[in-house]
């Protein structure tokens, strides 16, 4: 069988599972969505019950959600996901069944805003415990606004429709006016995770500068090109001399992982495409170096961390082809991109259609998360069938 048949059988059995699922699901950091947990005052307000309550979900390789009262829901990162990959079909296939597929998901997105802010904005469906903050159920996000508003975009390309570029405005509004801002030592700026925290964290800085980058390219807002620029500064000034970056600046962030090392590079890549500044090219070529020669093998397994296979986790193939594509590089890089997707469609894609979680050494994770593996991995694949031209749309309209 090509490896083309391959995906085209693989998308087609995930994008079936989802929809019959109606992309609703669950998700590995959603456990203080459980309400047995909540009817325990004394454990849950407590920080460390809490975390921990969310690892016991997050790390069991038995879904326990059904047992502790934790429903599936729509994940407002997860329609993003899913929305972007509608228009990567729609691009292929000018399908009216998929245009109306792309208004279900904006109106689903436009019901999920948070509230309570001014501009624009989404968070995760859950109350969220980590080491780093807390945040209750809907915090707006620089992650979750930013992907948001970025499928916001590559909707109006399609639509033209003004409403979703406003929307992506706002997203960028909230972002300068409603997050916190640190400055290093050069006067650069980065933006906190969330109003609520100030974290830096590398990857969210960065989708954040590319969102700006984005929505400069339509309005001409030198205001959000100058801002995205200093962003981009920041980070770039946070880069190993390996070209790697670790995850924050916190000591306990200090970790260098396959898809937002991914997550860089692109941002990176972006931010050139929509503002014409190349000034951080071998910024992001060196990041590109250290990530195509360290995070995958030569069997085609994608590596957590560079030093380190285990656990393979469904984000880190799914990232690398939306990497590629966003760096021009996916041409030049598909006999490695067709090796990570037949090992991952073998190993990791179930009967049913969903990918699992993580393949571990000794015990693996199969349950289905709708945003952190299936939504993913939609993604991923459309993006590989509209470049390819591989035709598999006549399957989803049937």
């Amino acid at each position: 069988m090509k490896i083309e048949e391959k995906i085209y059988r693989s998308f087609c059995y995930l994008y079936k599972y989802c929809e019959d699922n109606n992309f609703k699901g669950y998700d590995p950091y959603d456990g203080l969505n459980s309400k047995f947990f909540k009817k325990l005052p004394l454990i849950n307000k407590n920080r460390i019950f809490r975390l921990g309550w969310i690892q016991l979900f997050k790390k069991s390789p038995f879904n326990l959600r059904k047992l502790f009262l934790i429903n599936v829901d729509y994940n407002p990162k997860a329609m993003g996901l899913f929305l972007s990959s509608h228009c990567e079909m729609y691009k292929h296939s000018k399908s009216n069944t998929i245009l109306k597929k792309i208004n279900f998901f904006v109106n689903k997105i436009d019901e999920l805003k948070s509230t309570g802010y001014k501009y624009d904005c989404w968070g995760y469906n859950f109350d969220w415990e980590s080491r780093a903050f807390f945040q209750p159920k809907y915090t707006p996000t620089i992650v979750v606004s930013s992907f948001v508003a970025n499928s916001l975009l590559d909707s109006y390309e399609i639509t033209k429709e003004n409403k979703l570029l406003k929307s992506a405005e706002g997203t960028c509004m909230f972002i300068v006016n409603e997050l916190n801002v640190i400055k290093d030592k050069q006067g650069n700026i980065g933006f906190s995770y969330s109003p609520l925290d100030h974290s830096i964290v590398y990857n969210a800085i960065l989708l954040g500068a590319r969102l700006l980058s984005r929505v400069y390219y339509y309005t001409k807002n030198d205001t959000l090109y100058k801002i995205a620029t200093s962003n981009i500064q920041f980070v770039a000034n946070k880069q190993n001399g390996d070209g790697s970056w670790n995850y924050g600046d916190s000591k306990f962030h200090h970790w260098i992982d396959n898809f937002h090392t991914g997550f860089n590079i692109q941002c990176i890549a972006e931010y050139e495409k929509y503002t014409g500044n190349i000034q951080f090219q071998s910024i992001q070529e060196k990041g590109f170096k250290y990530y195509v020669d360290n995070f995958f093998t030569v069997e085609g397994k994608s590596k957590y961390y560079s030093d380190t296979l285990y656990p393979i986790d469904i984000h880190a193939p799914s990232q690398l082809i939306i990497t590629l594509k966003k760096t021009n590089k996916i041409d030049h890089h598909k006999e490695l991109i067709d090796k990570v997707l037949k090992w991952t469609i073998d190993n990791m894609q179930s009967k049913k259609g969903y990918f699992y979680y993580q393949i571990n050494k000794i015990c693996s994770s199969r349950i289905p998360y709708m945003r952190w593996s299936q939504a993913w991995m939609m993604l991923s694949l459309s993006t590989y069938i509209n470049h390819f031209k591989v035709n598999i749309i006549k399957s989803i309209q049937e």
